[in-house]
Parts: structure tokens; C-alpha cells; sequence
């Protein structure tokens, strides 16, 4: 059996994660979805994620086979949202997943499920009761493993006000 646990991310990880990110974003790529293209997530993303202690990694036999981001504020993308509402849109307090990807040789072994329950974990412990979390459209790895963990679609997202760059949004409460 593997020892599999997350960590807060380090800047010592940082070339670690940026080619978490450069697998990513060729498999995005390979399957045509524009998710994580034109250099984003970049190095000053991650970075700053890092800085903020909202970044962590998964560890598997002590080697990092993932990166996530914990946003532990209110997600400017998700104040307006389209074809659908958020439940509970009047409560703030609300923790994000963002920036998830696992290591092309970890691919198969159902870690990213893995990673999201340890970050459902850490979000409990931080006392969010609710969680969200976005996908491209055409991501249909990433809205079945939404769907499968209990999170339940709750409108369109823009990122960054752009209506040619929506995301479905989803929603998890806890307790």
C-alpha cells in the first residue's frame, strides 16, 4: 500500500508543480479543450498560491503527484453566474477548488478523487461547510469525478467576466 497524504505546497516544489501544469495542459490540449492554455496556470500563479498558503500537493510514496489550490475567500468569477444559481448565494463563506492536476505518472490510479477528499478534509477543519469548484465544459473526466465526489452543478461561471471563457460551477455541502 502507498503512503498518499497532502501537504502544504513550498517554493521548493515550484518546478515539481510547473511540470504538473506542462502535463495538464497537453492533455487539455490533446483532448481539444481550452481549459489551461495560453500559459495559464503560470509560475507567478502558482507562486502566489504558494505565498498565500492556499497551494497543496499531493504526496504519493513520498513523491509530489499533484497540486491544488484551496481558496479560502469569496472567487471573484463566481459573483455573477448564468443558466443556473448558487444555493446558499447570500453565504460567503465558502472554500474553492482550484488549479487541480495530477502528474502524468500517476495517471489511472484515481488520485485526483483521492486529492479532492483530503481537500474537502482540510476545508471541514477550516470550518467551510461549503464548497466549489468549476470545469470546462468539454472536461468530461473532470464533471464525472465532480459528480461521483457529491458536488451538484449549480450555474455558469465567466472567467473573468469573459463570456467566450465559461466554466460549470458545482457545489458541496458538508453536514
Amino acid at each position: 500500500m502507498s503512503l498518499i497524504y497532502i501537504r502544504l505546497a513550498t517554493q521548493q516544489d515550484i518546478l515539481q508543480m510547473m511540470a504538473i501544469v506542462k502535463d495538464a495542459q497537453h492533455l487539455l490540449a490533446s483532448q481539444d479543450i481550452p481549459q489551461w492554455q495560453n500559459g495559464y496556470p503560470n509560475e507567478k500563479v502558482l507562486l502566489n498560491d504558494i505565498e498565500k498558503k492556499i497551494s497543496y500537493v499531493l504526496i504519493v510514496n513520498q513523491t509530489i503527484a499533484g497540486i491544488a489550490t484551496l481558496l479560502q475567500e469569496p472567487d471573484p468569477n463566481y459573483q455573477q453566474v448564468v443558466e443556473g444559481n448558487w444555493t446558499n448565494s447570500k453565504d460567503p463563506h465558502y472554500a474553492t477548488i482550484h488549479r487541480l492536476a495530477i502528474s502524468s505518472k500517476f495517471h489511472g490510479q484515481h488520485l485526483a478523487e483521492t486529492f479532492i477528499n483530503h481537500l474537502v478534509s482540510v476545508s471541514n477543519l477550516l470550518g467551510f461547510k461549503q464548497l466549489r469548484i468549476d470545469t470546462h465544459d468539454k472536461n468530461s473526466r473532470m464533471k464525472y469525478l465532480i459528480n461521483k465526489i457529491g458536488f451538484k452543478y449549480s450555474a455558469i461561471v465567466y472567467m473573468h467576466n469573459n463570456p467566450n471563457d465559461f466554466r460549470n460551477s458545482y457545489q458541496l455541502f458538508l453536514d
